[in-house]
């Protein structure tokens, strides 16, 4: 029986900002392959390319070189219309600010990327992905009636609705206090398997990265150590 394909197979990805003298290195040949389901943290100091990285592998950047195949598609090979279209439904991005469209409620905030990926029981799975986060008494409240938990329970309800096969969360917890902190990531490990997605944290918390399988350090825009937690 042949082992199914890994969720992320990257190969020597580079990428620099800016161009001619000025431009800067940020990330330096990384070279990565996550399986299927596993749950990986990516731990680095500011400024090591863990934000670049994750851009570069959930689609929203492209990188400068090297060979990128996530969730079965080549990222390398797609132009911007092609990178979105392969993002939708296939990945799910949890960031640090929620991001919430503030002129929407809840339920709205969630529905809206399934109807982009023209899902016909969006308002359903909407509900039912709310009510799993505990938010079905708020399905029509806007983000700024939703204290900060609140406002990342929506967040993580609209990266899981489309099941996507992989999940990113970019410092989930930097916008809360501790104890909602250790709630959303108990929820968000608890979502995670439930649906069996691939989840990639990024994270300067010893302790969170200490929650997943995999823990990967950068430092300028290398991998500088590689391990498993268990």
């Amino acid at each position: 029986m042949t082992s199914p394909l890994p969720a992320i197979d990257a190969r020597n990805l580079t990428l620099s900002l800016g161009q001619g003298d000025s431009a800067v290195e940020v990330l330096r040949g990384i070279d990565l392959t996550v399986p299927q389901g596993q749950t990986l943290a990516l731990l680095g100091p500011s400024g090591s390319g863990k934000s670049s990285l994750m851009a570069v592998l959930s689609g929203l950047e492209r990188a400068g070189g090297g060979t990128l195949v996530v969730a079965g598609e080549d990222f390398a090979a797609l132009d911007e219309d092609a990178l979105a279209a392969a993002r939708r439904g296939r990945i799910g991005v949890v960031l640090q600010a929620f991001h919430l469209l503030p002129t929407m409620t809840a339920i709205e905030n969630v529905m809206t990327p399934l109807e982009l990926a023209g899902l016909a029981d969006a308002r359903q799975r909407a509900e039912a992905e709310l009510a799993a986060v505990g938010l079905a008494h708020r399905l029509n409240h806007y983000p700024a009636q939703l204290s900060g938990g609140e406002q990342q329970r929506v967040a993580i309800a609209r990266a899981l609705a489309a099941r996507p096969a992989l999940v990113f969360a970019d410092e989930p917890t930097g916008n809360l206090d501790a104890a909602t902190g250790v709630t959303i990531m108990d929820l968000l490990f608890a979502r995670r398997a439930e649906t069996g997605a691939t989840l990639i944290i990024i994270t300067h918390d010893p302790a969170l990265a200490e929650r997943c399988e995999r823990v990967v350090t950068l430092a300028d825009g290398r991998i500088a150590s590689d391990s498993a937690v268990r």
